[in-house]
């Protein structure tokens, strides 16, 4: 993403003036999108759950992802040399609008209100809503893209189904739907912190046909994070990257607050050291969901997806030129 020559973005208000409790409900109390004259990246919430085949709750994700935002310090990142807020315009355009009744029409709209905000935007961050959401944001990137792009899903389930009780849009099939459409590249796709049990051994056998490489959880115990991102980035080259982060990924202890979580997961510390070590990558849009906000504890859950986007925006920031 070729990064706007903006005027001096209008940066988030600072907790050495308001303290962080207070001022917007914005994400990290950045500006709304309506209030910037351009911007580089939109943070959007998609606040839907009836693809969920668990526990739902989903739907309140992006509102509590933004109030545990609020905690954050976010003026510099030593990790990456960033200032971020200041470096791009980013900015909170609110939520997508979508039927809750109507999984088809839903996704309709959410597709629909995504393609038309990456006209007016460089690159979206989504907070969701459940990973129903992936399939018409991919198909909105490849709208702007003009083509399939790379995908790194972190995730623990593969989300590959074909239908879950003869339903073909739920949580659990979006990257089969999106294959079928071709909205990724095959040769510059995986999976990260797969684990657990499987319905079947065709599972993995149909995943593998997709074009997924996959790496399993128990790898990140043998051999370590900087092995894990060269295997990411070597995967994914150049290419324009879409990344689609499923909370669940993360152990149940770092991120109770979600509908299918399974135990041996990812750290927090493992996950934000394997996002910046793609500082670099050609990312376009990502996603974070499955924040369900119910069965969180101390909002350990929606501020792990609060750090997590503040980590994306840096990732955009070291974009390449």
């Amino acid at each position: 993403m070729k990064k706007k020559k903006n005027k001096t973005p209008i940066q988030p208000v600072s907790g050495t003036k308001v303290p962080r409790f207070a001022g917007p409900s914005t994400f990290a109390r950045l500006p709304e999108l309506r209030d910037v004259e351009s911007c580089d990246v939109a943070i959007v919430g998609v606040p839907f759950d009836a693809g969920t085949s668990y526990r739902p709750g989903a739907r309140f994700g992006p509102q509590a992802i933004r109030q545990a935002s609020r905690h954050l310090r976010t003026n510099y990142h030593p990790n990456y040399d960033t200032e971020p807020f200041k470096d791009q315009q980013f900015a909170d355009a609110g939520d997508i609008t979508c039927n809750p009744f109507n999984i088809k029409e839903a996704i309709e709209q959410i597709q629909k209100s995504a393609t038309e905000l990456l006209t007016k935007v460089g690159g979206i961050i989504s907070m969701g809503g459940d990973h129903t959401i992936a399939l018409p944001l991919l198909r909105a990137v490849n709208h702007k893209n003009k083509g399939p792009v790379a995908l790194v899903h972190f995730d623990a389930h593969l989300d590959t189904w074909d239908t879950y009780f003869g339903a073909p849009y739920t949580h659990g099939t979006p990257f089969r739907r999106a294959r079928e459409e071709k909205l990724f590249m095959e040769d510059s796709s995986m999976h990260v912190g797969i684990r657990g049990p499987l319905y079947s051994r065709n599972d993995l056998k149909d995943d593998a046909e997709f074009g997924f490489k996959i790496i399993h959880c128990d790898e990140f115990q043998t051999e370590g994070i900087d092995k894990i991102v060269k295997r990411i980035r070597d995967k994914v080259g150049n290419n324009p990257l879409y990344l689609s982060i499923d909370i669940d990924v993360l152990d149940p202890s770092h991120a109770p607050g979600t509908g299918t979580p399974e135990i041996a997961g990812m750290t927090t510390r493992e996950m934000v050291n394997v996002l910046r070590g793609l500082a670099g990558v050609n990312l376009l849009s990502a996603d974070v969901v499955e924040v369900s906000p119910a069965y969180d504890h101390a909002e350990l859950t929606s501020l792990a997806a609060a750090t997590i986007i503040y980590e994306l925006t840096n990732l955009f920031v070291r974009n390449p030129d």
